[in-house]
């Protein structure tokens, strides 16, 4: 039986992500820093839950370490966790920080306990969760751009790395998705991916879409690919409609 950790699984992505791997006969170990959100989905899914923070180096470790003593052997570690704060460049340092801590170095963390296993026995999978955010922008939020892009950067690192000796690596990269933190942008987020939400268990789909495919790049929304395109070909043209989307924004915002 495929042993699988999801992080953020108390909800969203990650609790669909988690219900999709139960479904396919995985044994699942439930993260999330809500403890009754992770019991209630592990519950649900026949698994196991895990209290607490998964960014901390301290907390990485005791999640590895004890999924292990679960499941024997970790075979699929989804990081999904993430959060999305507001700001700009104005954005405190002790956001920035933490948006890093979660976003991008639990994930490095977790990457770190687990490969040394991985390539001995020469398998296991490793799937971030990114965003478009990752890939091309996401007006609003600074740290969140930044972070996911450097999430998207080091999971190219490891499947440029370790390919050749079996590590799989997966980067789930869509635009909105109907969850808490899609409702959290308010407005502006509204305007910006209401219209083209999708549901968490879509998400999910795509990933194991991806799987039998073999390929690295999760497109819930496959217009990304061509949005992502525009951007390496013709970054100002890209550019100029980002800004313009910026200001529809703006507008949006000021007339409230």
């Amino acid at each position: 039986m495929t042993g699988v950790v999801v992080t953020g699984g108390g909800g969203g992505i990650g609790a669909a992500l988690a219900r999709r791997f139960a479904a396919d006969g995985a044994q699942v170990v439930v993260a999330d820093l809500d403890g009754d959100k992770a019991a209630e989905v592990a519950k649900e899914v026949g698994g196991t839950a895990f209290a607490g923070d998964v960014a901390s180096p301290e907390g990485v470790a005791r999640l590895v370490e004890s999924a292990r003593g679960t499941l024997g052997e970790i075979d699929v570690f989804c990081a999904n966790a993430g959060i999305a704060p507001f700001g700009g460049a104005e954005s405190g340092e002790e956001m920035w920080a933490r948006t890093w801590e979660v976003n991008v170095m639990s994930h490095v963390r977790a990457a770190n306990l687990l490969l040394p296993a991985w390539l001995e026995r020469g398998k296991g999978h490793f799937v971030a969760t990114v965003s478009a955010a990752g890939l091309l922008t996401s007006l609003g939020s600074a740290p969140y751009s930044v972070t996911k892009h450097g999430a998207l950067a080091f999971a190219e690192w490891l499947s440029a790395t370790y390919r050749h000796r079996g590590i799989t690596v997966q980067a789930i990269c869509p635009q909105g998705v109907r969850t808490a933190m899609l409702e959290s942008t308010g407005t502006a987020g509204q305007l910006l991916m209401g219209a083209s939400a999708i549901e968490p268990e879509q998400v999910a789909d795509a990933l194991f879409a991806a799987i039998e495919e073999k390929r690295f790049l999760v497109l819930p929304h496959p217009e990304v690919a061509g949005y992502y395109a525009v951007r390496a070909t013709d970054t100002d043209r890209w550019l100029g409609g980002m800004n313009k989307l910026q200001r529809k924004v703006e507008e949006a915002v000021g007339e409230l």
